[in-house]
């Protein structure tokens, strides 16, 4: 097989776009073998009115043994929601046992939004994935999950100063390009690249509306775009333009998530 095998690790939300519903069809689309790593299973994502959870953590062990014994190992890795400390731990053990020679890492953090911890995180779960980051080559933390990660005060309004500030001091986190999501200035939304000693913007019109899992599609399309060989920077760009498309194709601003399948079946893979 001469496609490149990912191993995305997140939770799988049977009903609902997000984490790895959204993760293995796209990153698939792309022409990447998607290998998952499931943290648990949810009846349906957690902005319905209730769910059923089932906690997958007792099992990787099991998961690793098995993909030990057929000698198993990965191109690269796409780190989502998490939710535990013990699956972070468990995460970096995997990266040691599965990865092939110079295979990528991308962590998206995802725990936190609004300038708030999402329900169920402790500062304690922030600083160990602020250790997870070292072993990263790409991290997207959106502007919250970088004050937290980086102890600095959220404001929801900023300038340059402040976001480029804290793009450096996320790179004392990890040897790995920063990406931060989200930044908006002057009615425009986008992300900021600092890689190598380089601050570089991605930007586009801001759409007034907010879906859930846009940020799941946003890093699913950054990752298979920059596996495919793009450089950051436009893999940035590509995931953002999809992202709004998105947006665009979605009748009203909804819970559920956003109609990313049909732009996907339109949307051209090289």
């Amino acid at each position: 097989m001469n496609a490149k095998r990912i191993l995305t690790m997140q939770d799988l939300s049977c009903v609902g776009q997000c984490s790895l519903t959204v993760a293995l069809p796209i990153l698939s689309h792309y022409g990447i073998e998607t290998c998952v790593l499931p943290t648990a299973v949810l009846s349906n994502h957690t902005q319905f009115r209730s769910w059923s959870y089932l906690d997958l953590t007792n099992e990787i062990p099991n998961i690793f043994k098995e993909w030990s014994n057929s000698g198993i190992a990965f191109d690269g890795f796409l780190l989502g929601y998490l939710g535990k400390k013990s699956l972070i731990a468990l995460a970096e053990e995997c990266f040691d046992r599965f990865s092939k020679p110079q295979s990528p890492v991308i962590i998206d953090p995802v725990f936190a939004d609004d300038g708030t911890l999402y329900s169920g995180f402790d500062l304690d779960y922030v600083k160990a994935m602020g250790r997870l980051l070292r072993r990263a080559d790409v991290i997207d933390p959106n502007v919250t999950e970088a004050c937290f990660l980086t102890g600095t005060e959220y404001h929801a309004e900023y300038d340059k100063s402040f976001a480029e500030a804290l793009a450096h001091k996320l790179a004392t986190l990890t040897d790995g390009a920063v990406v931060i999501t989200g930044v908006e200035f002057d009615g425009k939304i986008g992300e900021l690249i600092l890689q190598k000693g380089d601050i570089r913007y991605v930007m586009l019109p801001k759409l007034n509306a907010k879906y859930h899992g846009t940020g799941d599609i946003f890093s699913s399309v950054m990752t298979a775009r920059y596996l495919q060989g793009k450089s950051l920077d436009e893999s940035c760009l590509l995931a953002g333009q999809f992202v709004a498309d998105c947006m665009r194709a979605t009748d009203k601003e909804h819970f559920y998530g956003v109609c990313f399948e049909s732009l996907l079946a339109q949307t051209d893979r090289p």
